[in-house]
């Protein structure tokens, strides 16, 4: 197996990285089927690039998972503040699992916001999404209640936060 790189997008790979999401969240039970509201959001990934940074693990063949950074100031942001970047997105194929990808994913997100001089970094987490919350608590995350929401009734997302 070739190495895995952590790298921007492809324009070629957009709608690749947009089932890999989107099968990912089904896959782990994230999404209440193929037509989950948000699973438009995870696919279109053409829209997301426009206000935001995607980051992709990617070997020679193919890619294996990515993330979506939003810098400070974008639109794009559900959580962050003016001065924080946001983490979004993040998700690897069942078949790249195992392998670090999500932790490199999220830790290339905390060194690129890091260069764009954001003060903060966060994210949100459903509940259930135990091995995320360990990648994220390894980089230095800590929970921020004041972050939970619900985007929609009885799903409630916890809020994460790193201080840069």
């Amino acid at each position: 197996m070739s190495a895995v790189e952590i790298r921007p997008v492809h324009g070629a790979e957009y709608e690749a990285l947009g089932e890999i999401v989107v099968n990912a969240y089904l896959h782990d039970g994230f999404l209440t089927g193929p037509d989950d509201p948000y699973a438009e959001f995870l696919r279109d990934v053409g829209s997301r690039v426009v206000g935001a940074e995607i980051l992709v693990a990617a070997d020679s063949e193919r890619v294996m998972g990515g993330v979506t950074l939003v810098p400070p100031g974008s639109p794009l942001a559900q959580l962050a503040g003016p001065s924080e970047a946001e983490v979004r997105a993040l998700a690897v194929a069942p078949a790249g699992r195992g392998r670090g990808l999500g932790a490199a994913l999220a830790s290339a997100c905390v060194e690129r916001a890091r260069e764009l001089d954001a003060k903060r970094v966060v994210l949100c987490s459903q509940t259930t999404m135990a091995a995320a919350h360990r990648v994220y608590r390894r980089l230095g995350f800590e929970r921020a209640p004041q972050l939970d929401w619900e985007p929609v009734p009885d799903v409630l997302l916890w809020g994460f936060a790193l201080d840069l």
